[in-house]
């Protein structure tokens, strides 16, 4: 996929500045089912040097049965495995999600096949030394937690899915680490059969290749369908970790959102990126087209704010993230997102709906911009639909989206709708919930 930004240079130069991006629009993604299930993806770009290849697993921490075992597996893994890559010389990437696992490794035409073979290595999951592991999750969680962003959207999904594996964090806790024993990442392990498996490339990467290296390296890993999971159950509430001392007001307001790639999950997206995105470090903060933005930015209510769609094999959260040292105004602040939010299912215009569509099919196809962006777009959607979408499978996808589907859609999700808030910091003037809750379907005429 390449950027639909155009640039205007003058035309002496214009060749010399162009930028090559990892993807460009007239590529493909080629799939290839092994017999045992596991599924190879590529798109090929010649003009890189080298290839990002790795491994994505459609197990997290949603998956687990005892809390924290994904992560910890991986860490061994890798505890177990990471000279191999040292050798190489490709670096090893390597992230638990709630949803999927990945390893990943830059790799060129000479190490391609032992890349594959150090991939498989640790997916195989050495656990033989979980206490060094151990003690790096711990290192892991003491980092997510000095981040208040982290620890908010910890809380949020919390909230939001309470009693449900999608609602812990990913790197565990400590106390649940602390308690895990070999049988217990042993148990997770056997999940990560072959269907689950989808072993991508991008960049410089034969696709032939490829596969003769994971039918070599991943051949005898066993099948197996994944469990069927039922959808988690989405609860209305709020959380308040309030800590004066911290300078800023943390804070997450969201809604019960749709799966990832399903037809309202576009439709969201374009709403999200209608509300808006600001910061007041940006130099031309207070003339962007978010009305909320505005708002934002002449009463000084937020330092920054940014709106999410993040979506899930089978539900989502859609919503806003604030940072605010204007412990003041918070209910102000939420008052006017809610006030915005409204506005969706009733006053929004054609023309805005128009350039927010245009801005984020930008958003979508720009950050496409590294190999490892590239393979982890493959993998998401491979493993989400079986497929991925092409460029102009997802512009023809937001193009298509109407004023109309956008009201719709603001009815269906916002419109007297569960809601979920995670405050963290100074909140003491963070409107009641209950109040909050009411707002959701505020008078619309």
């Amino acid at each position: 996929m390449a950027s639909l930004i155009a640039h205007t240079l003058p035309r002496a130069s214009a060749k010399q500045l162009v930028r090559s991006f990892a993807s460009v629009a007239t590529q493909t993604t080629r799939t290839t089912v092994l017999p045992n299930g596991i599924t190879v993806a590529t798109e090929e770009n010649n003009n890189n040097g080298a290839a990002t290849v790795g491994v994505w697993i459609n197990a997290g921490s949603r998956s687990e049965a005892a809390h924290g075992a994904a992560n910890l597996l991986q860490q061994a893994s890798i505890k177990a495995n990471a000279s191999t890559f040292e050798k190489l010389g490709g670096g090893l990437q390597a992230q638990t999600g709630r949803e999927q696992s990945f390893y990943a490794t830059q790799a060129n035409e000479a190490s391609l096949s032992a890349a594959v073979d150090g991939l498989s290595a640790l997916v195989q999951g050495d656990v033989s030394d979980l206490e060094a592991a151990r003690q790096e999750v711990f290192h892991q969680q003491e980092a997510n937690d000095a981040s208040l962003k982290n620890v908010t959207f910890d809380h949020l999904h919390a909230m939001a899915f309470q009693g449900e594996t999608l609602g812990r964090p990913s790197l565990g806790v400590k106390e649940s680490v602390e308690a895990l024993t070999k049988a217990d990442v042993d148990a997770f392990k056997q999940q990560l059969t072959a269907e689950r498996l989808v072993l991508v490339g991008a960049g410089n990467v034969d696709h032939d290749a490829l596969v003769r290296a994971a039918e070599k390296a991943f051949g005898q890993v066993a099948g197996g369908a994944a469990p069927v999971e039922k959808k988690p159950a989405f609860t209305g509430s709020e959380i308040r970790y309030r800590d004066d001392v911290l300078p800023q007001a943390h804070i997450a307001y969201a809604v019960e959102g749709a799966a990832y790639l399903s037809e309202d999950y576009f439709t969201l997206g374009v709403m999200a990126t209608l509300i808006g995105s600001w910061n007041e470090q940006l130099g031309a903060a207070a003339n962007l087209s978010s009305r909320l933005s505005t708002v934002v930015n002449q009463h000084h209510l937020a330092n920054s704010f940014v709106s999410f769609n993040q979506g899930y094999k089978d539900t989502g959260l859609w919503g806003l993230y604030a940072v605010s040292d204007n412990k003041t105004q918070l209910d102000d602040l939420t008052h006017f997102i809610q006030t915005e939010w409204a506005r969706l299912s009733t006053s929004v215009t054609a023309s805005e709906v128009e350039r927010a569509k245009q801005q984020f099919l930008a958003s979508v196809l720009i950050q496409l911009d590294s190999n490892q962006a590239v393979a982890q777009d493959i993998a998401s959607q491979v493993l989400a639909t079986g497929k991925r979408l092409s460029p102009e499978e997802i512009k023809q996808a937001i193009n298509k989206i109407s004023v109309s589907d956008v009201r719709n859609a603001g009815n269906k999700y916002l419109w007297d709708q569960e809601l979920v808030v995670a405050g963290v910091g100074p909140i003491e003037g963070l409107t009641d919930y209950g109040r909050a809750r009411q707002l959701m379907s505020q008078l619309r005429f």
